[in-house]
């Protein structure tokens, strides 16, 4: 299915490059009309419907509250600005009992988040295909959210990132890693930089009923409903800086153009689909990219409780790949469990993605299980492992590719097992900052060792920094 759409003149000024201009003129324009609609629904029935945020015994019942707690400094909230601010990538979320980390105000009547984080890190892998480097993956997110009456809210976000400036020529090493391209190559055995916008999205949602939340979502840059949360954002991977090796199975498509979405919110269900433009992002990282809308997804999440959020997702991505022909139909289900503790919450996630290369017609598999344990307060235990069926580990290499597919086959199964330790240390008053170190095992068939040592093996030592939220 392919769909083309002409965007109105104001997204355009966007998508060419006026930015912040956008951005500024929906906060002046549609900020004092919002207010407006508002005041005039909202006068008469201020002290029904208006509440800073749920109680706290609501939200125990509630597997959508949890983010947003009483006693935040915010205006104006009503159910759909509260459905709107616990959103995490997208219209992804984690699950609700998540204490989300970042700093939440009011400016006038528009209630504001801010989040960011990152990590230095000096990343060392060995074997003949490994490399040592000193990089930073880092962003900033802000939201901006309004009410319209009693049973609307819009919101504004963006998310940026000096990755393109802090991870030098356009990848940091990390063994098996394959997706996009740098430099006119696919990149293997590195990860890629994230764009300067991560997402800039534009969000509005409508309480049907007690029960029932319409919401619509477009984004220039952003993330369409398929796949878990994204790892930048997922509560599970906060302690680990390096990308999981199954992302180009899952969640890849965090960072897609021209994406939009509808959903329906239903108690305990949820259900989306998006349309978006299939293509990864080009080797210009600094430019908001763009094309038509030719692929697209529909998922399903169900949260039982607020302590768990489950989603199954389809979606076929148009010539994903610059590189490699054809395109990928993307199937994934993933569970997450989070229960706050003393220090951090223990946060656990299971992921199975899988992608149908129309080309080739092959059905490669993957399968994540990461988490993330507090222990007395200032100290957390990572771990990650992961299974991928992996057919790109010698693209760039055609000799090598076809004897090894003559002999052995195109397809090989990697596993890589992460176990890391992060200690908190105050240095900064609005900062938490981490001192922290984890080493990966790999395990690979015996056919490829002679490319890659027979015990290959990767390690970070990093400091992780994020903006640390109100007390």
């Amino acid at each position: 299915m392919i769909w083309e759409t002409e965007l109105p003149p104001a997204f355009n000024a966007v998508r060419e490059g006026s930015l912040f201009l956008a951005v500024l003129g929906i906060f002046l324009v549609a900020g004092p009309a919002l207010g407006q609609d508002g005041q005039k629904t909202a006068d008469a029935e201020q002290q029904k419907h208006e509440s800073p945020a749920p109680s706290n015994e609501a939200a125990q019942d509630d597997p959508h509250a949890g983010h947003i707690m009483a006693g935040m400094n915010m205006v104006e909230m009503n159910p759909a600005s509260m459905f709107l601010m616990n959103l995490a990538s997208g219209t992804s979320v984690n699950a609700a009992a998540w204490p989300m980390p970042m700093v939440m105000t009011h400016f006038g009547s528009w209630n504001t988040m801010f989040m960011g984080g990152g990590f230095l890190v000096d990343t060392q892998q060995s074997g003949p295909r490994g490399g040592a480097k000193l990089y930073s993956p880092n962003w900033f997110m802000t939201a901006a959210e309004h009410r319209v009456g009693t049973r609307g809210a819009f919101q504004t976000d963006i998310m940026l990132s000096l990755d393109p400036a802090t991870v030098t020529g356009e990848r940091y090493p990390l063994l098996f890693q394959t997706g996009e391209t740098a430099y006119g190559k696919a990149i293997v055995d590195g990860q890629h930089p994230h764009n300067f916008v991560m997402a800039l999205g534009f969000h509005y949602a409508y309480q049907l009923s007690e029960n029932t939340t319409l919401s619509a979502y477009f984004a220039p840059v952003g993330d369409p409903a398929l796949g878990p949360v994204a790892f930048p954002h997922r509560a599970s991977a906060t302690e680990l800086p390096e990308a999981p090796i199954s992302h180009h199975w899952q969640d890849s498509t965090h960072i897609s153009d021209e994406v939009v979405t509808v959903g329906i919110d239903h108690k305990k269900l949820r259900l989306e689909a998006s349309g978006f433009h299939g293509a990864e992002p080009g080797e210009n990282r600094w430019i908001i990219q763009t094309g038509p809308i030719d692929s697209w997804a529909t998922r399903l999440w169900f949260f039982p409780t607020k302590n768990w959020a489950a989603q199954v997702s389809v979606g076929r991505i148009v010539h994903p790949e610059a590189l490699e022909p054809g395109d990928q139909v993307r199937a994934t289900a993933s569970l997450q469990y989070i229960k706050p503790m003393p220090g951090g919450s223990w946060a656990s996630t299971f992921v199975w993605g899988r992608n149908h290369s129309t080309a080739t017609l092959r059905n490669l598999n993957s399968y994540l299980v990461e988490s993330v344990l507090p222990v007395a307060r200032k100290n957390f235990i990572t771990g990650r492992a992961e299974l991928v069926a992996k057919d790109e580990l010698f693209a760039g290499q055609p000799d090598i590719e076809q004897h090894l597919d003559l002999l052995y086959g195109s397809t090989f199964r990697i596993g890589a097992y992460t176990l890391g330790y992060t200690r908190d240390v105050a240095l900064f008053r609005f900062v938490e900052t981490g001192v922290g170190a984890n080493v990966t095992n790999y395990s690979l068939p015996d056919a490829i060792k002679p490319y890659y040592g027979n015990h290959p093996l990767g390690g970070n030592i990093f400091v992780r920094f994020r903006l640390k939220p109100h007390e």
